[in-house]
């Protein structure tokens, strides 16, 4: 059952039909409405129409590939938030950092388990929905770094910041525990709520996309420190 009362869209968009036609009956199985697209442009369109609660993305398609459907969404405004799961035949790491540091909040590999694509689907949503379920008026601040949990805003100087879901549910575990150590099991527990596979260097793309977003100095971090062989730690300036 997905997990609020309202139905959610997802968009599958794969050029395999068979794996769509599964990865479509599981989720519908669990209640949720699904939309298809076999092509990058036809996926582009129904993003920008149906306005989709999550996008499940094949990184190979014939026109453009996943990379590009990534930037493309996360360049928009009005497109930026929706949560994208990378769907990837490819095995190797550095491909899959790509897409994370894109702005994927998550990635499956080929061939996977139906279920596990649930189970994933799921607990990106969860995420998304976290902030409506603390009070509305929850701020958490370090130094000019403000988030509003409730309206899920983020601002550096005065200025907002787009995050993606895990970015900010990230950013959201650490500004939390100011000052603290988290290990990377803590991170993932807290923001990501289940196993990473490549976990390590999943994390560390992540917190790259967060020092850019929100660092003066992205090469000399002000606010998310290093703990080389322990995680990060949030500080004020």
């Amino acid at each position: 059952m997905s997990t609020t009362s309202a139905v959610q869209k997802i968009l599958v968009v794969d050029d395999d039909r068979e794996i769509v036609r599964l990865v479509r009956a599981y989720l519908e199985k669990e209640h949720y409405q699904v939309f298809i697209a076999y092509d990058g442009q036809t996926a582009l369109h129904m993003v920008r129409h149906e306005r989709p609660n999550l996008i499940v993305l094949d990184l190979m398609l014939p026109d453009r590939d996943g990379w590009d459907i990534t930037r493309t969404i996360r360049n928009d405004s009005s497109l930026h938030s929706i949560p994208i799961i990378m769907l990837t035949a490819r095995i190797e790491d550095s491909e899959k950092i790509i897409g994370l540091e894109l702005g994927a909040d998550d990635y499956v590999t080929k061939p996977f388990n139906p279920r596990e694509m649930v189970a994933r689907v799921r607990s990106v949503l969860r995420r998304t929905q976290n902030g409506d379920k603390m009070e509305k008026d929850t701020i958490l601040q370090c130094g000019s770094l403000i988030m509003d949990v409730g309206r899920r805003e983020v601002i550096v100087d005065t200025h907002s910041i787009e995050l993606t879901v895990t970015e900010f549910e990230l950013l959201r575990a650490l500004m939390e525990h100011p000052g603290y150590a988290m290990t990377r099991a803590d991170l993932i527990e807290r923001s990501l709520g289940y196993d990473y596979e490549s976990v390590e260097r999943s994390l560390d793309s992540h917190i790259k996309n967060l020092r850019k977003k929100i660092e003066p100095d992205p090469r000399h971090p002000t606010y998310i420190q290093t703990l080389y062989g322990v995680g990060y730690r949030l500080v004020g300036p």
